[in-house]
């Protein structure tokens, strides 16, 4: 039993499954920083505050907590475009500098001819 708890944890996919999510928790909190201490600050710094979980209107004496929903969709819309510019940046980095050929029909017309030629030939029956 040991031996094949061993044999899963070392085989490839858990392996790799554990590093992405190490990777992932570490990519969240650089994206999780650079939008509180850099977008949050340009917009507190353009409109007065970040925070706009204060707002409020009462509805039948009952507190209506507007504010919240505010805060939460300005966060998962930083958060998004925060990460909309990192992968777009990364996949432009990974992304080969000169497009491959596109072959054409005669080109793989003359590449199947070329290999059937290189082919040795069986007798004749």
């Amino acid at each position: 039993m040991l031996r094949e708890f061993r044999d899963f944890i070392l085989r490839g996919n858990v392996l790799d499954l554990a590093v992405g999510i190490i990777l992932g928790v570490a990519f969240g909190a650089v994206i999780a920083a650079f939008t509180e201490g850099v977008l949050m600050a340009l917009i507190a710094a353009i409109l007065g505050k970040p925070d706009f979980n204060a707002l409020t209107f009462e509805l039948n004496g009952t507190p209506i907590l507007y504010g919240r929903l505010l805060t939460a969709i300005l966060n998962l819309l930083l958060v998004g475009s925060a990460l909309f510019l990192v992968v777009k940046a990364v996949n432009r980095l990974r992304r080969p500098a000169t497009p491959p050929a596109v072959e054409t029909d005669h080109d793989l017309l003359a590449q199947i001819r070329d290999e059937l030629r290189r082919r040795p030939t069986a007798p004749a029956v």
